[in-house]
């Protein structure tokens, strides 16, 4: 649970405040006379995807600020008071939504008195730009990834997928997500961590490394607290009373990256269900399970088609039946032999 009203205004004001002592340094790169600004990149896209154009405020002119937080308070003052108490950001921007509707539905439009500002949206929404969807905003910076297969990012670390080790990475850093991408590809993606000095782990990162090292499925720090499906959690239990249990759990994870977690789920559970839990029984199910297409039929072209098929006649053999183990006919002298047997052959 968290305040809505904190949450929301703070973020308001800060960027009110910023915008105009700081001069907003997340966007602009160099401020001229006047309100002339030089924006970076990033913002540039954003107000290119939303069709806006950005007006700077003076500098050293604080009378300005007004304007802004006059609007930042009517909207608290509309829709926040009382104060509301909202479990997650999407359900404020749901809150949020209805209310405003509501009160344009409620109130007259300033200039069309005879009109409710609904009204005049609903007149008006044909002719507004069509919505492009949410900008992918993040901010980028470059990165390393280290032996652990982690990334280090504002005073925290992110693991990575093991093959990520040795190359550089881009940190794409969101409000609440970081998204970890190596040659366009995304190799990891966390919550994000607001704390300092904590290391976020996923343990299917680690999976391909325990082939060498299983001992650490027991031990390792990605692992301690792993939470694994019920059935491959009771598989792991019972395989830690053998003497290479670590080994057999480590094959059976090492199949979810080709068989996908739910059908590897369903392999332990038939497998307990069957009251085995070794690692080749799972595997063996898997293999049986896999919808196997069925392989394509050869066509032979027109081209290589015979005129004349030849065909078989498997009576001839019979002739052979008389003959003795040796291939001859019975009371055939030794220079006919090879001769009856050729004959025998043409039947």
């Amino acid at each position: 649970m968290f305040d809505a009203h904190d949450r929301a205004f703070a973020f308001f004001r800060g960027t009110c405040t910023r915008g105009i002592y700081d001069n907003m340094k997340t966007a602009v790169e160099a401020v001229f006379i006047g309100k002339e600004r030089q924006y970076n990149r990033r913002f540039q896209q954003m107000c290119s995807h939303y069709l806006v154009q950005p007006v700077a405020c003076t500098p050293a002119s604080g009378w300005e600020k007004g304007q802004v937080e006059n609007q930042v308070g009517l909207v608290r003052e509309r829709f926040f008071t009382p104060r509301v108490r909202v479990k997650s950001l999407d359900e404020l921007n749901v809150w949020l939504l209805d209310k405003c509707i509501a009160y344009a539905k409620a109130h007259k439009h300033p200039e069309q008195a005879d009109q409710t500002v609904w009204q005049m949206f609903e007149a008006e929404r044909s002719k507004l730009v069509p919505y492009a969807g949410p900008f992918d905003g993040f901010h980028s910076v470059p990165a390393s990834v280290s032996k652990t297969c982690t990334v280090r990012f504002d005073n925290n670390k992110y693991s990575v997928i093991s093959t990520a080790v040795g190359r550089p990475v881009e940190v794409h850093a969101y409000a609440e997500r970081i998204a970890i991408r190596q040659d366009g590809v995304v190799v990891a993606e966390h919550p994000r961590c607001f704390g300092r000095a904590e290391t976020i782990y996923d343990p299917w990162h680690y999976v391909p490394v325990l082939a060498r090292k299983p001992g650490a499925l027991r031990n390792g720090a990605p692992f301690r607290d792993w939470v694994l499906p019920t059935a491959m959690a009771m598989i792991q239990r019972k395989l830690k009373a053998a003497s290479d249990g670590d080994r057999q759990m480590v094959s059976i994870l090492g199949c979810v990256s080709g068989d996908g977690i739910a059908a590897v789920e369903a392999a332990c559970r038939e497998a307990l269900d069957q009251g085995v839990f070794s690692a080749p029984v799972v595997i063996n199910i898997l293999a049986r399970s896999r919808d196997l297409s069925p392989t394509p039929l050869l066509l032979t072209p027109e081209t290589l088609r015979l005129t004349h098929e030849p065909v078989a006649d498997c009576a001839r053999y019979d002739s052979l039946r008389r003959a003795n183990p040796y291939g001859t006919h019975p009371n055939s002298r030794p220079d006919e032999q090879p001769q009856a047997l050729r004959d025998a052959l043409r039947l």
